[in-house]
């Protein structure tokens, strides 16, 4: 028999990374001197708070949802609570402070942006396996948009370190 959990605990966890990815993305628009990179945190920011808004519309709406078939059940949330706690945003060396480190080295700051970026893609391609048929299509959005993120930041870098 299949076990269920309430899908709204995983959505709650999307906020809360979309809600610190925009704390960390202001930090550093307030922290960054390059103009190019201070551009890029700000967009990213703003982008963190529609992901937030997605989320939050999609909490009220999803209940009780099946795991994956090839799941066990306690297995599944160990497995999802260890990516969030290894996630560069709740670990020490995510922290605003490590980030006021980084501000004044833009290839730091941006290898930082870019490891969030990931944690978070890995997390949200997890939680499509959790959410109902309707809601996949607002998550592959926001997968979506995080590979957009990376792009962004990984040319970013390249650029940063050419120069």
């Amino acid at each position: 028999m299949a076990e269920f959990f309430n899908a709204a605990d995983v959505t709650a966890a999307a906020i809360r990374i979309e809600q610190r990815g925009q704390d960390v993305y202001r930090q550093a628009v307030a922290m960054t001197t390059n103009p190019e990179v201070r551009a890029l945190f700000e967009h990213l920011a703003a982008e963190e708070a529609k992901h937030e808004a997605t989320f939050r519309a999609m909490a009220d709406r999803v209940g009780p949802v099946e795991l994956p078939a090839w799941s066990i059940a306690a297995e599944y949330v160990e497995y999802l609570h260890a990516l969030l706690d290894s996630h560069a945003l709740f670990t020490q060396s995510g922290t605003l402070t490590s980030l006021k480190g980084a501000a004044d080295d833009h290839a730091t700051a941006l290898q930082m942006a870019i490891q969030f970026e990931k944690d978070t893609l890995l997390f949200f391609t997890e939680m499509r396996n959790l959410v109902p048929a309707s809601e996949k299509a607002a998550v592959d959005a926001c997968i979506d948009e995080e590979r957009a993120h990376l792009r962004a930041l990984t040319a970013m870098l390249v650029q940063a370190k050419r120069s």
